[in-house]
């Protein structure tokens, strides 16, 4: 018997998973960070952790985007993925704050890196729901041939001609 191997965006994965992996990560790279700030191996910015935490915001809104087009029930996907969003928001924002000491605001633009983050998610979710709902309306939809248009023969063009 042999297995049909599935791709990585055919399966399901929680959005709930997805930030809480995602929210792992934003830990693990300013914890980094701030190890090679003490050490002195490496000149880290303070704005680091808000950096880290946008740019994983990024990745959660790419992949949670992808993997959307997957799931069996589109609604609950949808409603789910932007209370993780926004969860993960909240939580990689407050990791920032409280590991750099600054605010969003005294972080400079990345309260508008942020912004722009989170609108380019609500689209991009916004347009894997359509395309989600498009694809099953046209698998549901029979579909007969096209009629065939008959070509006009010569000695009608021709007479339409003189």
């Amino acid at each position: 018997m042999e297995h049909a191997k599935q791709s990585l965006f055919e399966r399901t994965f929680s959005p709930i998973y997805q930030a809480l992996f995602t929210y792992i990560g934003v830990v693990i790279v300013i914890a980094g960070g701030a190890i090679f700030k003490s050490s002195g191996l490496l000149s880290v910015s303070d704005r680091f952790p808000w950096m880290t935490a946008a740019a994983f915001l990024l990745f959660f809104a790419m992949f949670n985007t992808v993997f959307a087009l997957s799931s069996k029930n589109m609604s609950k996907y949808f409603g789910t993925s932007i209370y993780s969003f926004l969860g993960l928001a909240l939580l990689a924002g407050l990791t920032a704050y409280f590991s750099s000491s600054l605010s969003i605001n005294e972080a400079g633009s990345y309260r508008w890196i942020y912004i722009v983050v989170t609108v380019g998610y609500m689209i991009f979710l916004s347009m894997a729901s359509m395309m989600r709902i498009i694809v099953d309306f046209a698998q549901k939809e029979e579909w007969s041939q096209p009629r065939r248009r008959q070509k006009p023969r010569n000695s009608d063009r021709d007479r339409h001609i003189k």
